[in-house]
């Protein structure tokens, strides 16, 4: 049975998936607009800092204010309806809770979220890829060893990214590069929130008329997001970083094949079994030709002269060799996608991505020259940005991951372009995301 049928199923027999989501900003936004439009499932519970706002937000993507007006989790499951709170902790302990979804953006938050979910024996989607990139590898440990489900999000690229590199390996592919597309100019690494509209180019009217929130958009914009995403994809799908970050390379869709093979081959590649970033734009503005800044893409190989014939037969787009071929989804619909991931949890037990072994990490680096005294702001801020680096190489350095770069205060100068490390800044290693994290690099460094 598919999806849809398995859900119906559960609907008919008054036995819906029962679901809490922490956090209704964008992402949780675009999956409230359809949580109601899905069979079998029953949001028991929306949890925010701020229930005004997510109020708001359900009344934006149009519930009905009935839709909305449960008193309680337990008033919630008897009635239908959905029941808004700031507790997310009560929501995760609730009996009438079976997944949960963090959509918070704050990585301290999600570690937090997906311990207690732990605890209570929920499900996580974790939404959340800060939070995944900090501590990802130790807290799937934790899930496996609680007998729950710790998963990627579908909808967003690095769930995508993961299926499709699970389709090329399942029909016995090579997989030489996968990735996703984004606009990228290395000036971005240094926008902040005050120029991060003018590079988007969207107007003050679509800005307040929407849930826009600067440092978010710009973390998209400066490379942190990219680092991060393909942090989580080399999590993942057991696939290695490049050794010296992010190159970017603009590139189309009809030339995939030929850009991401090693360049012993004509392409930019120094190793197969990697991650990388096509750019929508060529380096002096021009828009790439057929860009692919909204989608995801697996580069493989031929294992044979008869699958490269197939190549050929079936009409693939391949390299001058006819070796390498790409397969890739133009668009991704984010959290309108995130229903995929309830449903595969809840009914065929299945994760929609999952962390493995911690391969990638993204380690705050300096946006401009710092100075000793000036505090961290984190991902999408004036400070840093996040670049992506093997785990081997952030450990040897002891660099300070992207997720911890908030509100530490710097004790030496920091050149523009140089990673920070944990021994540039002051911090409490009693608080729990840190202590999580530290944690987790000497459980990988044995």
């Amino acid at each position: 049975m598919s999806l849809i049928q398995k859900l119906k199923a559960r609907g008919e027999n008054n036995n819906p998936v029962r679901v809490g989501i922490i956090g209704a900003g964008k992402f949780g936004s675009m999956y409230l607009s359809q949580a109601p439009r899905t069979p079998g499932i029953h949001l028991i519970a929306v949890a925010d800092l701020s229930p005004v706002r997510a109020k708001e937000s359900l009344a934006r993507v149009g519930w009905d204010a009935p839709r909305y007006s449960a008193t309680s989790l337990q008033d919630a499951a008897r009635s239908g309806a959905t029941f808004v709170t700031d507790d997310a902790d009560k929501m995760i302990a609730s009996e009438f809770i079976d997944i949960v979804i963090d959509a918070t953006g704050s990585p301290a938050a999600g570690i937090r979220h997906a311990l207690l979910c732990f605890e209570n024996r929920k499900h996580v989607i974790m939404v959340n890829v800060e939070a995944d990139v900090l501590a990802g590898p130790l807290l799937a440990r934790k899930a496996a060893e609680a007998g729950v489900i710790y998963s990627m999000a579908a909808g967003d690229q690095p769930a995508l990214i993961a299926e499709l590199v699970d389709w090329a390996r399942t029909i016995g592919m090579e997989v030489v590069c996968a990735g996703k597309g984004t606009k990228y100019l290395p000036i971005y690494h240094q926008s902040t929130p005050d120029t991060v509209w003018g590079h988007y180019g969207f107007s003050e009217e679509q800005v307040a008329g929407g849930d826009f929130n600067a440092q978010m958009f710009n973390s998209f914009l400066d490379g942190t997001k990219s680092a991060l995403e393909m942090a989580a994809v080399s999590n993942g799908c057991d696939l290695t970083p490049p050794s010296n970050g992010l190159v970017f390379p603009p590139c189309g869709v009809d030339d995939l094949p030929h850009i991401f093979r090693p360049v012993s081959e004509g392409g930019i590649l120094t190793q197969k079994g990697t991650v990388e970033v096509t750019s929508s734009v060529e380096r002096d503005g021009r828009p790439v030709f057929r860009d692919l800044r909204w989608g995801v893409y697996v580069v493989f190989e031929a294992p044979s002269q008869y699958v490269m014939d197939c190549f050929s037969q079936y009409g693939l787009k391949t390299d001058s060799t006819g070796k390498y071929a790409a397969m890739y989804k133009p668009y991704h619909l984010i959290g309108l996608e995130l229903g995929t991931s309830v449903a595969s949890i809840a009914v065929r037990g299945e994760a929609t991505g999952a962390t493995g072994d911690w391969r990638g990490d993204v380690v705050a680096t300096a946006k401009r020259a710092l100075k000793t005294g000036e505090k961290l702001d984190g991902e999408g801020g004036f400070t840093v940005y996040g670049k992506l680096m093997t785990t081997a190489d952030s450990l040897k350095l002891g660099a300070l991951p992207i997720g911890l770069a908030h509100s530490m205060v710097l004790n030496k100068d920091i050149p523009a372009g140089k990673p920070v490390c944990w021994s540039d800044v002051d911090y409490d290693s009693t608080k729990q995301a840190i202590a999580f994290r530290r944690e987790m690099e000497k459980v990988f460094s044995k």
